[in-house]
């Protein structure tokens, strides 16, 4: 590997632990949810989480299952913005629904309860099951935002991630605690 690129793997490593470390920081020691937080957060999955090329055109689809903060949060943050050449759009869906047919499906701590229903339903499809709710990521969630010592951090169910056809950023997994197999392989590291 070249120098130049041993730069840049460092560089955007760098980048991507000063963006969501910092919105962690910022969050800590809150004790209502801080969905601006969350907003950031996801937006900034959009750079480190690969779609398949079937996933790769027409609209980028955000869903949120429950009445969440989040919804409002995110139609701001990503107003004209885009994912590759896509366009970001914000959907409100029912924790009922038939499918989901978007790129990322955010489950609210209120709905938590139908993720038993809905992991099986999207399980063959690239669509990356977001939570916030303790243990979620053992039980079908991708990523599970959860709170230790006031602060926000990861989960990331690897497993969960690549059976669905997404490909992940290493950069992204050294900042989470890792479930494999419905076991904590690695700790996220001290901040």
């Amino acid at each position: 590997m070249s120098i130049r690129s041993c730069l840049t793997n460092l560089f955007k490593q760098a980048c991507v632990s000063i963006a969501l470390l910092g919105f962690a920081v910022n969050c800590s020691a809150q004790s209502v949810t801080d969905y601006k937080v969350h907003a950031n957060i996801i937006y900034r999955f959009t750079k480190y989480i690969e779609w398949p090329g079937n996933k790769q055109s027409g609209d980028f689809v955000i869903g949120i299952v429950g009445d969440s903060p989040l919804y409002e949060e995110l139609s701001i943050l990503t107003a004209n913005k885009s994912v590759g050449n896509q366009k970001i759009v914000i959907k409100k869906l029912a924790a009922s629904a038939a499918s989901y047919s978007c790129q990322i499906l955010f489950i609210s701590q209120e709905e938590s309860r139908d993720l038993k229903r809905i992991a099986p339903l999207t399980a063959d499809q690239p669509v990356l099951l977001i939570t916030e709710e303790n243990g979620l990521a053992k039980k079908g969630s991708c990523i599970n935002f959860i709170i230790v010592d006031d602060r926000l951090k990861l989960e990331i169910n690897k497993n969960n991630v690549l059976s669905r056809n997404l490909n992940i950023a290493s950069e992204l997994l050294k900042l989470a605690t890792i479930i494999i197999n419905d076991n904590v392989i690695a700790n996220s590291p001290k901040s």
